[in-house]
């Protein structure tokens, strides 16, 4: 099985090392992990930004399930091109399953992001702009983890020190224990 491994690591200076000891996990369980930046660039003539989104959207289709770094990413929320990535591979009927370095809620690292909010009808809070807060208790929002249970898969939370969030691979070794299991 091919697995596309999602996530905002790609940025870190040291993504290849990253990308090597996902794949080393991966390989300990059969399973082959596609990095993003193994990814080639099909198209010659344009851009360098669609060729690389024409050559991860190629290695999307051609792997047969997903794992998703959704830590938080630069706010409250998982990297969007990660949560791309992961509506993608849903759309395309595959398995999802994904992790988080964080253990805080959704709504509260939001309201943490907001600076002033208020409460709206004594409940629910709002931004500045009158914008609710989603309020359903989860890691990230609905979309994300009804998608994952909705794919057959699931969201793994633990809470890492800072200086790990990017590197730490328990979460992510879980969800490939699990997709290895799909195997039979």
């Amino acid at each position: 099985m091919r697995i596309y491994l999602a996530g905002p690591e790609v940025f870190l200076a040291d993504s290849a090392d990253i990308a090597a000891a996902k794949r080393a996990i991966c390989t300990v369980h059969g399973l082959v992990g596609i990095f993003p930046t193994d990814t080639p660039s099909p198209l010659l003539e344009a851009p360098e930004w669609i060729r690389l989104y024409q050559g991860l959207e190629a290695e999307m289709r051609s792997c047969d399930a997903i794992i998703a770094n959704l830590t938080p990413f630069r706010g409250p929320s998982a990297d969007p091109g990660t949560v791309f990535e992961l509506g993608f591979m849903r759309a395309l009927g595959r398995p999802a399953f994904g992790y988080s370095n964080v253990a805080a809620r959704f709504g509260a690292r939001t309201l943490a992001a907001l600076g002033p909010a208020a409460r709206r009808r004594g409940v629910e809070w709002e931004d500045a702009e009158g914008m609710a807060v989603e309020a359903f208790d989860l890691h990230d929002n609905l979309m994300l983890e009804g998608g994952l249970q909705a794919a057959g898969g699931f969201l793994t939370v633990q809470e890492v020190p800072a200086e790990r969030r990017w590197r730490d691979l328990t979460g992510f070794a879980r969800c490939v224990e699990a997709v290895a299991r799909l195997r039979g």
